[in-house]
Protein backbone atom coordinates (compact mmCIF):
# COMPACT_ATOMS: atom_id res chain seq x y z
CA UNK A 1 0.00 0.00 0.00
CA UNK A 2 1.29 3.30 -0.98
CA UNK A 3 2.75 5.85 1.96
CA UNK A 4 -0.27 8.34 1.16
CA UNK A 5 -2.91 5.61 1.43
CA UNK A 6 -1.73 4.57 4.76
CA UNK A 7 -1.95 7.87 6.33
CA UNK A 8 -5.06 8.38 4.64
CA UNK A 9 -5.87 5.60 6.76
CA UNK A 10 -4.87 6.83 10.02
CA UNK A 11 -6.32 10.30 9.60
CA UNK A 12 -9.29 8.65 9.72
CA UNK A 13 -9.01 6.72 12.88
CA UNK A 14 -7.52 9.87 14.00
CA UNK A 15 -10.84 12.06 13.06
CA UNK A 16 -12.70 9.13 14.92
CA UNK A 17 -10.69 9.38 17.49
CA UNK A 18 -10.59 12.87 18.34
CA UNK A 19 -14.40 13.39 17.98
CA UNK A 20 -14.89 11.04 21.52
CA UNK A 21 -11.86 13.58 23.37
CA UNK A 22 -13.51 15.91 26.27
CA UNK A 23 -15.16 18.68 24.64
CA UNK A 24 -13.75 20.90 27.19
CA UNK A 25 -10.31 20.42 26.33
CA UNK A 26 -8.48 22.94 23.60
CA UNK A 27 -6.40 20.21 21.81
CA UNK A 28 -7.49 16.51 20.59
CA UNK A 29 -5.93 13.63 21.68
CA UNK A 30 -4.41 12.08 18.54
CA UNK A 31 -3.30 9.13 17.71
CA UNK A 32 -4.88 5.23 17.43
CA UNK A 33 -5.72 4.27 20.68
CA UNK A 34 -4.44 0.48 21.73
CA UNK A 35 -6.81 -0.16 24.50
CA UNK A 36 -10.64 1.50 24.70
CA UNK A 37 -10.84 4.98 26.00
CA UNK A 38 -6.78 4.95 26.65
CA UNK A 39 -5.06 8.35 25.16
CA UNK A 40 -2.43 7.11 22.76
CA UNK A 41 1.12 7.76 23.91
CA UNK A 42 4.33 7.84 22.21
CA UNK A 43 5.93 4.83 24.01
CA UNK A 44 9.35 4.59 25.94
CA UNK A 45 12.28 5.02 23.58
CA UNK A 46 15.88 5.24 23.66
CA UNK A 47 18.45 6.72 20.81
CA UNK A 48 21.41 9.10 20.76
CA UNK A 49 21.96 11.90 19.49
CA UNK A 50 24.43 14.25 17.47
CA UNK A 51 26.34 14.98 20.78
CA UNK A 52 26.54 10.74 21.01
CA UNK A 53 24.07 11.35 24.05
CA UNK A 54 21.26 8.66 25.20
CA UNK A 55 18.33 10.58 24.10
CA UNK A 56 15.32 9.49 25.99
CA UNK A 57 11.91 9.76 27.14
CA UNK A 58 13.49 11.66 29.88
CA UNK A 59 15.34 13.55 28.06
CA UNK A 60 11.80 15.24 27.40
CA UNK A 61 10.67 15.57 31.10
CA UNK A 62 8.38 18.64 31.79
CA UNK A 63 9.10 19.63 28.32
CA UNK A 64 6.52 19.63 25.20
CA UNK A 65 8.14 18.95 21.86
CA UNK A 66 8.02 19.17 18.19
CA UNK A 67 8.87 15.49 16.20
CA UNK A 68 9.82 14.72 12.88
CA UNK A 69 11.69 12.36 10.52
CA UNK A 70 14.56 13.09 8.26
CA UNK A 71 17.33 11.90 6.60
CA UNK A 72 20.04 14.39 6.13
CA UNK A 73 20.64 13.49 2.39
CA UNK A 74 17.09 13.75 1.15
CA UNK A 75 16.84 15.27 -1.89
CA UNK A 76 12.81 16.26 -1.43
CA UNK A 77 10.85 17.18 0.62
CA UNK A 78 13.60 16.85 4.12
CA UNK A 79 15.11 20.35 3.31
CA UNK A 80 11.50 21.90 3.38
CA UNK A 81 10.43 20.08 6.30
CA UNK A 82 13.43 21.03 8.46
CA UNK A 83 12.87 24.94 7.25
CA UNK A 84 10.15 24.89 8.93
CA UNK A 85 11.16 23.19 12.15
CA UNK A 86 14.00 25.62 12.07
CA UNK A 87 11.07 28.42 12.10
CA UNK A 88 9.13 26.77 15.06
CA UNK A 89 12.95 26.71 16.90
CA UNK A 90 13.11 30.49 16.30
CA UNK A 91 9.57 31.29 17.13
CA UNK A 92 9.98 29.18 20.87
CA UNK A 93 13.88 30.09 21.46
CA UNK A 94 13.56 31.34 24.52
CA UNK A 95 10.59 29.09 26.34
CA UNK A 96 12.44 25.98 28.44
CA UNK A 97 9.42 24.52 28.01
CA UNK A 98 9.76 23.49 24.20
CA UNK A 99 12.37 20.95 22.79
CA UNK A 100 12.38 19.44 19.31
CA UNK A 101 13.08 15.90 17.82
CA UNK A 102 14.03 14.81 14.62
CA UNK A 103 14.81 11.28 14.18
CA UNK A 104 17.02 10.14 11.17
CA UNK A 105 15.74 7.34 8.98
CA UNK A 106 18.72 6.57 7.32
CA UNK A 107 20.40 4.65 9.79
CA UNK A 108 22.75 3.11 7.74
CA UNK A 109 24.67 6.73 6.72
CA UNK A 110 23.35 9.06 9.75
CA UNK A 111 26.03 8.58 11.72
CA UNK A 112 26.63 11.01 15.04
CA UNK A 113 29.55 13.33 13.47
CA UNK A 114 27.25 13.62 10.38
CA UNK A 115 24.14 14.53 12.80
CA UNK A 116 26.10 16.99 14.41
CA UNK A 117 27.49 18.80 11.20
CA UNK A 118 24.19 19.00 10.10
CA UNK A 119 22.93 20.29 13.41
CA UNK A 120 25.71 22.83 13.40
CA UNK A 121 24.81 24.62 9.80
CA UNK A 122 21.27 25.28 11.47
CA UNK A 123 22.77 26.98 14.17
CA UNK A 124 20.54 25.79 16.99
CA UNK A 125 21.04 24.85 20.88
CA UNK A 126 22.13 20.85 21.37
CA UNK A 127 20.23 20.94 24.22
CA UNK A 128 17.05 22.13 22.84
CA UNK A 129 16.79 20.15 19.33
CA UNK A 130 17.71 16.52 19.41
CA UNK A 131 18.67 14.61 15.94
CA UNK A 132 18.70 10.90 16.85
CA UNK A 133 20.01 8.18 15.25
CA UNK A 134 19.68 4.51 16.77
CA UNK A 135 18.24 0.84 15.35
CA UNK A 136 16.58 1.13 12.15
CA UNK A 137 13.49 -1.40 13.04
CA UNK A 138 13.06 1.09 16.35
CA UNK A 139 13.49 4.48 14.62
CA UNK A 140 10.78 2.62 11.79
CA UNK A 141 8.59 1.20 14.31
CA UNK A 142 8.06 4.56 16.81
CA UNK A 143 6.94 6.35 13.37
CA UNK A 144 3.69 4.85 13.28
CA UNK A 145 2.76 6.04 17.11
CA UNK A 146 3.97 9.83 15.52
CA UNK A 147 1.89 8.57 12.37
CA UNK A 148 4.69 9.53 9.96
CA UNK A 149 4.84 6.22 7.79
CA UNK A 150 8.72 5.70 6.61
CA UNK A 151 9.07 3.20 3.74
CA UNK A 152 12.33 2.47 3.06
CA UNK A 153 12.27 2.11 -0.88
CA UNK A 154 14.75 1.61 -3.27
CA UNK A 155 12.83 3.61 -6.06
CA UNK A 156 12.16 6.62 -3.58
CA UNK A 157 14.71 9.46 -4.02
CA UNK A 158 17.22 9.04 -1.55
CA UNK A 159 16.27 5.64 -1.16
CA UNK A 160 13.24 6.19 1.22
CA UNK A 161 9.63 7.13 1.27
CA UNK A 162 8.36 9.28 4.11
CA UNK A 163 5.87 11.86 5.06
CA UNK A 164 6.53 14.95 5.95
CA UNK A 165 4.54 15.65 8.91
CA UNK A 166 5.47 17.27 12.23
CA UNK A 167 4.18 16.93 15.35
CA UNK A 168 2.90 18.42 18.89
CA UNK A 169 3.87 15.92 21.65
CA UNK A 170 3.37 16.70 25.11
CA UNK A 171 4.52 16.59 28.59
CA UNK A 172 2.67 13.36 28.96
CA UNK A 173 3.85 11.99 25.28
CA UNK A 174 0.74 12.29 23.92
CA UNK A 175 0.17 13.74 20.38
CA UNK A 176 -2.35 17.01 20.55
CA UNK A 177 -1.29 18.29 17.41
CA UNK A 178 0.46 17.52 13.19
CA UNK A 179 0.75 19.48 10.31
CA UNK A 180 2.36 19.21 6.68
CA UNK A 181 5.72 20.41 7.27
CA UNK A 182 5.87 21.42 3.54
CA UNK A 183 2.91 23.94 3.72
CA UNK A 184 4.00 27.09 5.21
CA UNK A 185 0.15 27.95 5.82
CA UNK A 186 -0.54 24.60 7.72
CA UNK A 187 2.74 25.48 9.94
CA UNK A 188 1.02 29.15 11.04
CA UNK A 189 -1.79 27.02 12.30
CA UNK A 190 0.40 24.39 13.80
CA UNK A 191 2.58 27.40 15.87
CA UNK A 192 -1.11 28.70 16.90
CA UNK A 193 -1.73 25.01 18.22
CA UNK A 194 1.54 24.99 20.15
CA UNK A 195 0.85 28.53 22.03
CA UNK A 196 -2.57 27.21 23.09
CA UNK A 197 -0.68 23.82 24.61
CA UNK A 198 1.67 25.86 26.48
CA UNK A 199 -0.92 28.35 27.47
CA UNK A 200 -2.98 25.56 29.20
CA UNK A 201 0.25 24.20 30.65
Amino acid sequence: MHIRSIFFLLVITNALFSCKSNQTEELPYLGIPTEENQKPQIPSFSFTDQLNRPTTEATFKEKIYIADFFFTSCPTICPKVTAQMLRIYKEFEQNPEVAYLSHSVDTRHDSVPKLKQYADKLNIDHDKWHFVTGKKEDIFSISKNYMSIVLEDPDAPGGYDHSGYIILVDKDRHIRAYCNGTDPADVDKFIDKIKVLLKAG
